[in-house]
């Protein structure tokens, strides 16, 4: 039986930037576009509409900004997950992306295919994508170099998580997939996401990302490439 493919919400002021992808999604069986918006509020009120799974979500627009339309479509119970598209000029904007509810970023000089990737981990509420780009990103975010910088702190006890789970958090923050997780500490890919999933109970993050926020923030994995 086939899966219904991955419903998605493109969001870019610029017709190009969404006619490259609508064009590329059109020949890609397990995806679909179902709407497309020119700026934040037409966005949110596709996104409501149409209930996609995934919001391709640029950040600089006229009125209301992908940021600002991010946290409004996160906002709810079942909520779409958000690709951010960004450029490597735009990282104090995507901070706020992260505090908004992104779920993934994506780098809008990417190859089209890994764009399309991006959307199906994403979609997948899995692995953070373009590795590179997410980890300076938020190393700048909770205790690197850029507008964000927070001193270096020793490693903080977690309480209330086992010593797996601190292992498991230690490779999310990584970047790890739970394929990748699972064959670094020798379980099944089953167990890992059985912990990944108490880990977002014990510790309340709302996704990934949080989760990668978290391991930052409480010194378990260094701000060093």
């Amino acid at each position: 039986m086939t899966a219904d493919p991955v419903r998605i919400l493109l969001v870019d002021d610029q017709p190009l930037v969404r006619s490259g992808l609508r064009v590329l999604i059109a020949d890609t069986p397990d995806l679909e576009v179902v709407a497309e918006a020119g700026n934040g509020a037409e966005a949110v009120r596709l996104a409501a509409e149409h209930a996609p799974d995934v919001v391709v979500m640029d950040i600089r627009m006229p009125g209301m900004d992908g940021i600002e339309a991010t946290g409004h479509i996160t906002a709810g119970p079942g909520a779409p997950r958000v690709l951010v598209l960004t450029t490597f000029d735009e990282d104090e904007h995507v901070y706020g992306a992260l505090r908004a509810g992104a779920g993934g970023f994506a780098v809008k000089d990417m190859p089209l295919d890994d764009i399309l990737a991006a959307i199906r981990v994403v979609a997948a509420g899995d692995a953070l994508i373009a590795p590179g780009v997410t980890r300076r990103l938020i190393a700048d975010f909770v205790g690197g170099t850029g507008p964000h910088v927070r001193a270096e702190r020793a490693p903080k006890p977690v309480a209330g998580i086992t010593g797996r789970e601190r292992e498991v958090l230690v490779l999310v923050g990584r970047g790890r997939s739970n394929g990748e997780i699972a064959e670094e500490l020798f379980i099944s890919i089953a167990t890992a996401k059985a912990h990944v999933a108490r880990l977002f109970t014990k510790l309340g993050a709302r996704d990934r990302v949080h989760l990668v926020i978290m391991a930052y923030e409480l010194g378990l994995v260094s701000a060093e490439p």
